[in-house]
């Protein structure tokens, strides 16, 4: 089921009153412009919850362009390091307010790799395509952030590398860390945990699925034997009545790599249209790491233009009744026409919880990207036991809360199909392709887009064209 994602509502947790200023454990900020000529982004920090220990933490921030170029927000990343209460505390993340809006903002808690007196956990900030752009000069005015434990205990912060018990207005703050593009160009990190320098080597000895798309035909007896399934069978989503062509799946070599095509076409009637899918027999596939290579299109192959096309790479269970707790689907989805609303092309990152076929009830997370994404794209999901996070082309795109976390496991999918026949009235055939280089889910480990990337070398330089070692339990 790929469908319409209704917004999830935005819930915010009550604020507590925040305890009496003091003047404890405060790092002196730089102030002014202070090392701003030389860094294309700086962060200031303000925080009104000053006390020693506090209901919640408030980092206030504002990332500033201080370089010469447009800085687009989508490819920076703020980093605000604190200590743990206890190595069982989790914690939760709230926007109250932002001029650049909240549901562009998000903000997702991760463990140092070489914990410090002052530092064992992070909030990493990020920016969704939503946020927009900074021109030089530029900042993003107020982002009023905050996080609390999970159990609202009361916590202790004059311990927190990047707090500053004395910063009640706005100043530069170099114990808060900004990323662009991967590269760190703020602040310092707790010694020996720059978040400049990812891990780029894979985890060993995680079990994997690998699929190069080395097949002749979507009739090769390798793509059944390796777990696929072509789609043949009728049924939702997509138009009424159009059919699953599995001959409408091919393979061809390009770049040196082969590469599955999905070929949906049209006359404008339900009868002519032919959708297609390749789904994982098996529903084995839970928290880890999920990537593919996928080329969306905006223009036919031929025909007139305008079709309500879903193009898709998505992982998904079976919804065992309405609104049933336990399902789960995670997807990518871009409708190069718009569709669903839209007017034009959108890409939709959802996390399901749950829904009601008829009346329809949606209950989700997403994030959109308003914008073309035709050509090739690096597509990547990652679930743990805290969040479940989109990347495309190694940046995140959109952050969703473990609410959303999946509860059974779940089959690998592609898909492309009509909304409706609305878009395009024309009786005229056309076609549209997505085209898949690669996928890869590794079992329960969280890898990087670097990892990702090393990854895929390593079977091709290997010759390796599939790999399987994922177990159905």
């Amino acid at each position: 089921m790929n469908t319409h994602p209704t917004p999830s509502r935005w819930r915010v947790a009550a604020a507590a009153a925040v305890a009496m200023a003091t003047a404890a454990g405060g790092l002196a900020a730089l102030s002014g412009t202070a090392r701003a000529a030389d860094e294309p982004v700086t962060v200031q920090y303000r925080t009104s919850a000053t006390g020693a220990t506090a209901d919640q933490s408030e980092p206030w921030i504002k990332v500033k362009n201080t370089g010469a170029s447009t800085v687009q927000l989508s490819g920076v990343k703020v980093r605000y390091y604190f200590k743990a209460d206890s190595s069982s505390a989790s914690y939760r993340f709230a926007c109250s307010w932002a001029v650049k809006g909240c549901a562009n903002i998000t903000g997702t808690f991760g463990t140092l790799a070489h914990p410090t007196a002052t530092a064992d956990r992070y909030l990493d900030i990020g920016f969704t395509s939503g946020a927009g752009s900074l021109a030089p000069g530029a900042d993003t005015g107020d982002m009023q952030l905050r996080f609390y434990r999970s159990d609202w205990q009361p916590l202790k912060q004059s311990d927190d590398y990047s707090f500053g018990a004395s910063q009640t207005s706005y100043a530069n703050w170099p114990n808060i860390t900004a990323q662009l593009a991967g590269s760190t160009v703020w602040g310092a990190a707790p010694e020996g945990n720059d978040p400049g320098d990812p891990p780029t080597d894979p985890p060993a000895d995680g079990q994997s699925l690998f699929d190069d798309f080395n097949y002749s035909t979507s009739s090769d007896p390798k793509i059944s034997e390796n777990g696929w399934n072509v789609r043949s069978n009728s049924g939702g989503p997509g138009v009424p009545g159009a059919t699953w062509s599995p001959e409408n799946v091919t393979f061809a070599s390009t770049g040196g790599n082969s590469v599955m095509n999905l070929r949906t076409s049209t006359a404008g009637t339900a009868e002519s249209t032919k959708q297609t899918e390749v789904v994982t027999k098996a529903m084995k596939f839970k928290n880890g790491t999920y990537a593919a290579r996928v080329n969306f299109s905006d223009a036919p192959v031929s025909g007139p233009d305008g079709d309500h096309l879903v193009e898709t790479f998505f992982t998904i269970n079976d919804l065992t009744a309405p609104m049933a707790d336990d399902y789960s689907e995670y997807d990518f989805e871009y409708l190069p026409n718009g569709g669903w609303g839209e007017s034009s092309n959108i890409l939709y990152t959802t996390s399901w919880e749950t829904y009601n076929p008829d009346p329809w009830q949606a209950v989700n997370q997403h994030t959109e990207g308003r914008q073309s994404y035709a050509g090739w794209h690096d597509l990547l999901l990652t679930i743990d036991n805290s969040s479940i996070k989109y990347y495309i082309d190694g940046q995140l795109f959109g952050t969703h809360d473990a609410t959303y976390l999946p509860e059974r496991p779940m089959s690998i999918n592609f898909n492309q199909w009509l909304i409706d026949l609305a878009g395009q009235t024309s009786t005229t055939a056309r076609s549209y392709d997505e085209k898949v280089d690669y996928v890869l889910h590794v079992k329960d480990q969280v890898l990087t887009p670097a990892q990702v990337t090393a990854k895929i070398n390593a079977y091709r330089s290997a010759g390796t064209t599939f790999e399987d070692t994922v177990s159905g339990s």
